[in-house]
């Protein structure tokens, strides 16, 4: 019983981990040493935050620490169950998440003008971030068998995905929209579904985007400040004003960690969406770039395991979108703190403050490690109990 537990929680003290390729001992170590980084920058970023508006400083860290926990109990449930598994669980698990996503629309609760939470008593779920990895599996399965389907299946489920990526915009979360949409416009592209279908589904998700700029004001404005934030620096453009200050401040080695200046109450929601502007603060260009290259790495591998998996089309795609959502999502945080991007909504995995996030991150993780495994020598790791 304790040797089980301790696989569960402790799955890279696992030693069946030796036996693994060397793709997937090289993601699993750096998922927990992003988590590992991620929880000393949130404790820094959150602290007088926290402090003021709970009178705990350690309240919010303590919060991600019990979702760690249970993200990594799902990573170890990920990788210790065959992937045909979760695929013939997948699309249940998405008509799910579409219907919780519905409650949200309805029942759910705003914070910041967005309706993104649903209360199910003390708890608040995001069922946006939850449906991530049912989301890559389903559509993993769907274009990797597109050739053998009937239009009917093919319709069905890709009118689920649109109804997702749709529910997602009406929150609204234009980026969350847009990474779920993009993610899946490349596992198509990836399965090689015809030119045709993939140039009218990227016209039509342009369109859709600009006509939801051209409906809501709050979007237009966070382009406009995007593009010249100085012309309202405590308006519209102040986020990114602070968060620019913050990235500047940190110089080439930075502050300092824990010694961030516009974390104490200058920069907004500092320990969510805009914690990397702390984090550059704090360790500077430097730390900026060992990050960015952190980053480079992972994808990497990510790219490597996908590649590994050329005669299995569905694991292939599995490992390509899971890499996608964790760099890609990283990458337009990052953008967004430093300028180069308009001002989203979109957390940074394993560093943001966010059950949800932090939750989705790990299964994504998980999924992505297990096709290293089962791809190694070729051959599907059955699973073991215990």
């Amino acid at each position: 019983m304790v040797d089980t537990v301790r696989r569960w929680l402790f799955p890279f003290a696992d030693p069946q981990v030796a036996e693994w390729s060397g793709s997937a001992r090289w993601l699993q170590r750096l998922t927990f040493l992003w988590l590992a980084v991620g929880l000393v920058v949130l404790f820094s970023a959150s602290f007088p935050v926290s402090l003021a508006d709970r009178g705990d400083g350690f309240y919010y860290i303590k919060r991600q620490v019990a979702w760690a926990v249970m993200g990594i109990l799902g990573y170890g449930a990920v990788l210790r169950m065959p992937l045909k598994w979760w695929w013939q669980g997948a699309g249940f698990g998405l008509l799910v998440c579409a219907v919780l996503m519905g409650l949200t629309l309805s029942h759910g609760t705003e914070v910041n003008e967005a309706t993104r939470w649903l209360a199910l008593g003390p708890l608040l779920i995001q069922p946006s971030e939850l449906v991530k990895p049912f989301l890559i599996l389903q559509s993993s399965r769907l274009f990797a068998n597109w050739f053998h389907l009937s239009w009917l299946t093919r319709a069905l489920w890709l009118g689920v995905f649109g109804l997702v990526v749709g529910m997602i915009l009406l929150q609204p979360n234009l980026s969350m929209a847009g990474l779920t949409g993009l993610t899946l416009w490349v596992l198509a592209l990836a399965a090689g579904l015809p030119w045709f279908y993939l140039g009218a589904t990227a016209v039509g998700g342009a369109v859709v985007a600009g006509l939801s700029l051209l409906v809501k004001e709050y979007q237009r404005q966070r382009v406009i400040s995007f593009l010249n934030p100085w012309a309202d620096p405590l308006g519209h453009g102040y986020q990114l004003v602070q968060s620019l200050l913050a990235v500047g401040s940190g110089g080439i080695w930075g502050t300092g960690l824990g010694l961030s200046q516009q974390k104490l109450f200058f920069l907004p929601i500092q320990h969510t969406d805009f914690i990397f502007a702390v984090f550059a603060e704090e360790l500077g260009l430097v730390g900026s770039l060992l990050f960015l290259g952190f980053l480079l790495v992972y994808a990497s591998l990510g790219l490597r395991v996908a590649m590994g998996a050329e005669t299995q089309p569905g694991l292939r795609l599995v490992a390509l979108g899971a890499t996608v959502l964790l760099v890609g999502q990283s990458l337009l945080n990052m953008g967004v703190a430093t300028g180069v991007l308009p001002t989203t909504g979109l957390p940074l995995p394993f560093f943001s403050y966010g059950g949800n996030s932090l939750l989705a991150s790990f299964l994504l993780a998980g999924l992505l490690v297990r096709v290293a495994r089962e791809t190694q020598r070729g051959a599907v790791i059955p699973w073991r109990r215990g």
